[in-house]
């Protein structure tokens, strides 16, 4: 898809997303989340749903999490500006809580239109609810998070190959090293992915 009908259908999406009324989120919220980064990039990394930062700044991945993920990219090598940043759920729940499944369904729409605007070659899922959303997508079994953590799925989209990659949601390894270097394995799986992309 040409550079600026991509911008021109990513701008009307987010002036969408701006003024959705389709579940009971938006009265709470500050500000919705569409995502950002690069809307021509290769990776799309999905997370859950914004958080308290988030929702004050209308940006994914600000808070402590963010800090955390922008820790892990610095570290492999990757940037932020070289990815697009989204969410399954675009409004903060309340007191953080998981998105209720209502949410979800009146929602995932959005995100499944920044795909198909981006048609990226490697999605990143951080989380049960975007992993279990995308697996439940792309016909494939989703039980839990540490099943498929740090695999690579090679599914079908757009009419072409894709890597679907899940990881851990970077809230949870605030307090635990361990996820931390799990999820620094599915990013690292990510940099594999695009530079073999880049060759083929």
């Amino acid at each position: 898809m040409v550079s600026h009908l991509k911008n021109d259908l990513m701008q009307r999406l987010i002036a969408e997303i701006s003024l959705c009324r389709k579940c009971n989120l938006w009265k709470t919220r500050k500000n919705p989340v569409p995502g950002e980064g690069d809307i021509n990039t290769l990776v799309v990394f999905i997370g859950e749903a914004p958080g308290r930062w988030e929702d004050i700044e209308g940006k994914p991945f600000v808070g402590s999490a963010g800090d955390l993920l922008n820790r892990i990219l610095r570290k492999i090598g990757l940037s932020r500006d070289n990815v697009y940043i989204t969410n399954l759920v675009k409004c903060r729940p309340p007191g953080n809580r998981d998105p209720h499944l209502n949410e979800i369904e009146s929602c995932s729409p959005y995100l499944d239109r920044v795909l198909d605007i981006i048609k990226p070659k490697i999605i990143l899922t951080l989380g049960r609810h975007s992993t279990s959303y995308m697996f439940s997508k792309l016909g494939l079994t989703f039980r839990s998070i540490s099943e498929v953590q740090g695999k690579i799925y090679e599914v079908k989209l757009w009419g072409s190959k894709i890597h679907l990659i899940a990881s851990y949601h970077p809230a949870a390894a605030l307090y635990n090293m361990q996820l931390e270097k799990e999820i620094e394995t599915s990013i690292k799986i990510v940099k594999d992915s695009i530079n073999r992309v880049r060759e083929s």
